[in-house]
């Protein structure tokens, strides 16, 4: 398999090497692109070094099976055609084409098959947010049809980036030092706060980041469910939290719910408060699994349950979720083709 990463100087660029390598990938080839800034630079993946290409207007995709984008929604729009024109398929981590009704928006966990109908080559992967959401969503489903969701989000400085997580830490470090705090990254100081705003704001007071989960998690789930979210940036480096509250048609037990996660790959449950066990971003990080505790009955609702879940915003959230895609499509025969050099 001949594989590209465009973006690959970025977070969920290097998160995308880790895992490729983890996980044994098969690559016959490695392309790495970046914008001239990160152009030249060199990485290591399985014992031997790539320097990152300049991503130009030419036929450097010719030979591409699958493409992983993570570079922002502005570069994938302006260069979509330049990676699918030879028949590459394009995995994009950006927003750019999550919402086209051409485009399938993949959760394997959730709708895998989606993924096998592709009309114009690209597949997009959903927002962290989201990804994170339905995972856990989908086994619900499968017990009695959820009507409605609300979400309180606890995002990671991770979410905006490797240069806001570097932020958030040299804001920590400037405050113990008494010196002036930087913001640039984010519209507040991220340390000893929490902002609640990430993405901006739109007409009907929503954030762009609130309207993705509404959008997103109805088009993935091929469902009428309706949900409303607060999304807030928190002061921890990695792995984001969401709090969930979801009213379904016919009342669960808790334990019908416990049992649901505890069968469902890519879910670890961690739910015995008793013992302070349940899930945290300081012990989520790194991590490839959605981990879910708190599970309770919501007394606002007699058909409603509440429950909190943690996972890695890098690793699920983004590279892990895209790379697991591109294996689904291996297993399936549905790449370009599969070559031996």
């Amino acid at each position: 398999m001949r594989v590209a990463i465009v973006g690959a100087s970025g977070a969920v660029g290097q998160e995308f090497l880790r895992i490729l390598e983890q996980r044994d990938f098969p690559i016959n080839q490695l392309v790495l692109f970046g914008s001239s800034r990160s152009a030249g630079r060199r990485y290591a993946f399985k014992g031997k070094e790539y320097e990152v290409k300049l991503l130009q207007h030419n036929d450097d995709f010719r030979d591409i099976d699958i493409a992983f984008a993570s570079a922002g929604a502005g570069t994938s729009k302006e260069f979509a055609d330049d990676i699918t024109r030879f028949g590459a398929v394009m995995i994009d981590n950006s927003s750019a084409f999550r919402m086209d009704d051409d485009v399938p928006l993949v959760v394997p966990e959730c709708n895998a098959t989606d993924a096998l109908v592709r009309p114009r080559g690209i597949i997009a992967n959903p927002n962290c947010t989201t990804i994170m959401l339905v995972v856990t969503l989908c086994p619900i489903e499968n017990l009695s049809h959820i009507r409605s969701i609300r979400v309180a989000s606890y995002q990671s400085a991770s979410g905006a980036g490797a240069e806001a997580m570097q932020e958030l830490q040299q804001q920590y470090k400037d405050i113990v030092e008494g010196r002036p705090v930087t913001v640039k990254k984010f519209p507040h100081q991220l340390a000893y706060n929490v902002i609640p705003q990430i993405d901006i704001f739109q007409e009907n007071g929503y954030t762009k980041e609130e309207m993705k989960m509404y959008n997103e998690t109805r088009k993935i789930m091929h469902s009428d469910v309706k949900c409303s979210s607060t999304c807030v940036r928190v002061s921890s480096l990695r792995s984001h939290s969401e709090s969930v509250w979801v009213e379904t048609a016919r009342a669960l037990t808790v334990e019908e719910v416990r049992q649901a996660f505890s069968a469902t790959p890519g879910i670890t449950l961690e739910d015995d408060p008793s013992r302070f066990v349940y899930p945290m971003p300081l012990d989520t990080a790194g991590k490839d699994d959605i981990f879910v505790g708190r599970i309770r009955k919501d007394l606002a609702s007699d058909k409603g349950l509440t429950y909190w879940l943690s996972g890695d915003q890098i690793r699920k959230g983004a590279a892990l979720n895209a790379v697991q895609i591109a294996e689904y499509l291996v297993d399936n025969g549905h790449l370009k083709c599969t070559r031996s050099v």
